[in-house]
């Protein structure tokens, strides 16, 4: 599947990539195995690793194999060949997409924020309200009933993941799960975890630079902020393996302990970012920034997506559950 013509150069080259990365999983030459499988270390090693080289086309990769892990939760079928998923269930204040029925069937009408990869998917899963709940809904992505909002994504970081706001105009859809199965499943948390590891790819690329500038001289200052990043990326990474193990002996979770590990996990993966950017940028100087294009890119790129932590609201949402757990489930 060829990119739109109209993607800019960046979302171009992150359908492309994106496209390539889902032949890949369909002939086995890459996988990523279903959190709870008994793999999920490899599952997050592989998110990161495609996060590594572009965390544009990690951000649709990461959405098609969540699809492919929630359909999978719900009792949906599983992609099929050729098809690019999304999943698009950002739910902040606004319009939102409301699902009503009609015949045997439901139609989405409404606006959808955040649905990246817009003009490559070809499916995707969205929740909308029904009622006084929230459902998820399996769509095929038309061009005349699912319209972009021009001028919606006008983002310089992430810019490449194609994130724009997406007009539903009657479009068919299919329930996937119950009323409110989608947030209360356990896999909703697994995933979260999942998006954690690609922010911890894109640290890990952002380092290389800094890494380059310590291999090529030797400067005291230098190999201290080396040293600092390399104790956080480590953390970070004994942190996702650990998550990884724990999701592995219990993927149902009947201990009743996804939210607060992935709540755990994503707060320090996102920490770790940010101290790994401020120590990389005050290493390195504007030189990197400015003449290094990749890494520039990356550096945009992982500021912007780390934003799908919300700072201290999520913080604080931590510190309630551990404070009055009963009241904050």
């Amino acid at each position: 599947m060829p990119a739109d013509p109209a993607l800019p150069v960046d979302a171009a080259q992150a359908a492309q990539d994106f496209v390539h990365t889902v032949k890949q999983i369909e002939k086995d030459e890459l996988t990523f195995p279903l959190p709870g499988s008994g793999h999920t270390a490899r599952r997050f090693a592989a998110l990161q690793g495609v996060a590594e080289a572009g965390l544009c086309t990690a951000r649709l990769v990461e959405g098609h194999v969540d699809a492919t892990a929630i359909l999978a939760e719900l009792g949906g079928s599983a992609p099929s060949v050729g098809e690019l998923w999304g999943v698009w269930a950002a739910e902040p204040p606004g319009e939102g997409l409301v699902a009503t029925r009609e015949g045997q069937g439901w139609v989405l009408n409404g606006l959808k924020q955040y649905c990246s990869g817009a003009h490559t998917c070809t499916r995707a899963l969205v929740t909308a309200r029904a009622g006084e709940s929230r459902r998820l809904f399996a769509v095929e992505v038309d061009a005349e009933r699912c319209r972009p909002e021009k001028g919606s994504w006008q983002a310089v970081g992430m810019a490449g993941s194609d994130t724009p706001d997406v007009r539903f105009t009657d479009v068919p859809a299919s329930t996937v799960g119950g009323p409110e199965a989608y947030v209360r499943r356990p896999g909703f948390w697994h995933g979260g975890i999942g998006v954690a590891a690609c922010w911890y790819g894109g640290a890990v690329g952002a380092s290389r630079v800094l890494r380059d500038a310590a291999a090529g001289r030797a400067e005291s200052h230098t190999d201290a902020h080396l040293g600092a990043v390399d104790v956080q990326l480590h953390a970070a990474a004994a942190l996702l393996e650990l998550a990884a193990a724990e999701i592995d002996a219990d993927p149902r979770d009947e201990k009743g302990g996804a939210q607060l590990r992935a709540m755990r996990v994503r707060a320090f993966v996102e920490s770790v970012c940010r101290t790994v950017l401020d120590h990389v940028g005050r290493a390195t100087g504007a030189g990197p920034l400015c003449h290094d294009a990749a890494h520039a890119r990356t550096v945009a790129d992982l500021t912007v997506y780390i934003r799908q932590h919300h700072a201290e609201r999520e913080l604080a949402g931590l510190g309630a559950y551990l404070a009055r757990p009963e009241g904050s489930r």
